[in-house]
């Protein structure tokens, strides 16, 4: 495995793998890796001659400085757990690398980014599109894989690809999850054990979730939620939408049920957890 700091030393192996008309795939992460990134990683290796990962915390998609100063790292474990997946070259550039100038562009998303996620984090997914629009021009893959756990960012990245004219395929991969049912992230690293062992709940609660839909509207769906969430006083919920899972665009009332998808998010102390169920019939 081939570990590049800057650019130009990725740019020198990325142009050798295309002069030899390989594929390459590209899983881009903030580190504290866990079992969801490395099955990002084997995607990639199983439709890909190369896999290529990144390892950036990106600042400009936090709106935290706490959040973005506490974040976990520890890149010497991500290398290990990267070679031993079988990943060919990892990208570990420093932010100067990324951001040698401020990066001033707006994207439009066509309004994807108005609801859930962006509208408690606002400017969040212009900094991401910011940083994976850059990584995309550093790395030039023919595939990129991001997980599904973050559903909306996902839908953004799509648009952004789409928008900016890139001949990438994006693949969305499944939610990993613990044996409890949470759903990994790197922020569970962070959780306090009484938190930890209630964050199952959140998946339990999505779950029950797809039962009530069957017979209820999303409307009062989510008003059960809300209320299942706001039973425990240890968490706190940000917000529980019912979306089309096209759109992003909320439904109250019953409609063609295997477009939605139930997004949330929960504080559980000081961490944030996200997660999100598709209602299939």
């Amino acid at each position: 495995m081939q570990v590049c700091k800057t650019g130009q030393e990725l740019s020198m192996l990325r142009d050798a793998k295309r002069s030899e008309k390989k594929i390459i795939g590209f899983v881009p992460t903030m580190g504290a890796l866990h079992k969801g990134h490395i099955s990002l990683i084997h995607e990639s290796i199983s439709s890909s001659n190369i896999t290529v990962a990144s390892i950036f915390v990106n600042p400009t998609q936090f709106n935290n400085p706490s959040d973005l100063k506490n974040y976990p790292r520890d890149l010497q474990k991500d290398l290990e757990l990267l070679e031993n997946a079988g990943c060919n070259i990892v990208f570990v550039p420093s932010v100067e690398e990324m951001y040698p100038a401020i990066d001033t562009r707006v994207f439009d998303f066509d309004d994807l980014d108005k609801v859930m996620e962006g509208q408690h984090r606002p400017g969040h997914f212009n900094g991401v599109a910011q940083i994976v629009s850059k990584l995309f021009d550093a790395v030039k893959p023919h595939k990129a894989f991001f997980g599904l756990k973050d559903f909306q960012q996902v839908a953004i990245i799509k648009k952004m690809t789409e928008k900016l004219s890139y001949n990438i395929e994006i693949i969305a991969c499944p939610i990993v999850r613990e044996p409890d049912g949470l759903a990994m992230s790197s922020r569970n690293l962070l959780l306090e054990n009484k938190y930890r062992e209630l964050a199952p709940l959140i998946y339990a609660i999505l779950k029950e979730s797809v039962i009530k839909l069957r017979t209820d509207s999303p409307l009062n769906v989510k008003k059960w939620v809300t209320k299942m969430i706001g039973n425990e006083p240890l968490l706190e919920l940000e917000y529980f939408d019912i979306v089309d899972r096209w759109t992003l665009k909320s439904v109250e009332q019953n409609s063609t049920k295997d477009s939605l998808i139930g997004c949330i998010a929960v504080w559980a102390g000081n961490v944030r957890l996200i997660d999100n169920i598709i209602y299939n019939y």
